[in-house]
């Protein structure tokens, strides 16, 4: 007697988790943690303050040090990692994409997701009013507001949002190293830059970097639901 059909609905694989999953993740944490610094920082919350000032106060001892190094710094971030710097090359990415890939909405999403970008750092800057280190010997000077960085949120921005469009495109394997050494050495480097010139509070660069990623993440996802 042949033996009953047994279903192998046990054995099956489970389902796929849902495509937007991983986005919402991405978006997720660095939301969190980009708010949860943003509350301590408007706050004044002083272990953090603190924290701040020690690392501030021991980097700039060293800047003073080595004025070489400092004035490489200056130059570097004044001049390569410049936030107008980056939106330039976010412009001129976006004309190549227009004229030479015809891929006119995705040149407009870049140009406006950087602009709004931009202009969410202004505003942050304004509400938060958190001022900058003040040094007896100061070896540079910024302006405006210290809280976030604003060259950090503009090269996360920037770079993330280049990578992605390499990667969505599908890059040869030795550009994409090169593009992802370049991006993290710039990210890296220019938060390095504004702690050791002493214009910039280590948490003003942490939370360039975070508020960077939120940007990158919601328009990745927008640009996700118009081409899918």
């Amino acid at each position: 007697m042949p033996s009953p059909h047994i279903s192998p609905v046990g054995l099956e694989s489970p389902p796929r988790p849902p495509e937007h999953r991983p986005s919402a993740v991405l978006l997720g944490v660095p939301a969190v943690c980009s708010a949860l610094l943003l509350i301590l920082v408007a706050a004044k919350w002083r272990p953090l303050t603190g924290l701040d000032r020690d690392i501030a106060s021991a980097v700039h001892r060293w800047a003073v040090d080595e004025p070489g190094l400092t004035q490489t710094a200056r130059v570097l971030t004044d001049w390569v990692w410049d936030p107008w710097t980056m939106r330039l090359l976010c412009g001129a990415v976006a004309l190549l994409l227009w004229y030479r890939y015809t891929a006119r909405w995705t040149a407009v999403w870049l140009v406006v997701t950087c602009a709004v970008a931009a202009m969410v750092q202004q505003v942050l800057k304004a509400v938060v009013g958190r001022a900058r280190p003040v040094w007896p010997d100061p070896v540079d000077s910024a302006h405006y507001a210290a809280f976030p960085s604003g060259h950090a949120m503009t090269a996360v921005v920037t770079f993330g949002l280049l990578l992605w469009l390499l990667h969505r495109h599908g890059v040869g394997r030795t550009l994409w190293v090169w593009a992802v050494a370049l991006a993290a050495l710039s990210v890296g480097g220019v938060g390095l830059t504004r702690v050791w010139l002493g214009v910039h509070w280590p948490t003003d660069v942490l939370g360039g970097w975070l508020l960077g990623l939120v940007v990158v993440a919601v328009g990745v996802r927008i640009h996700g639901q118009r081409h899918p």
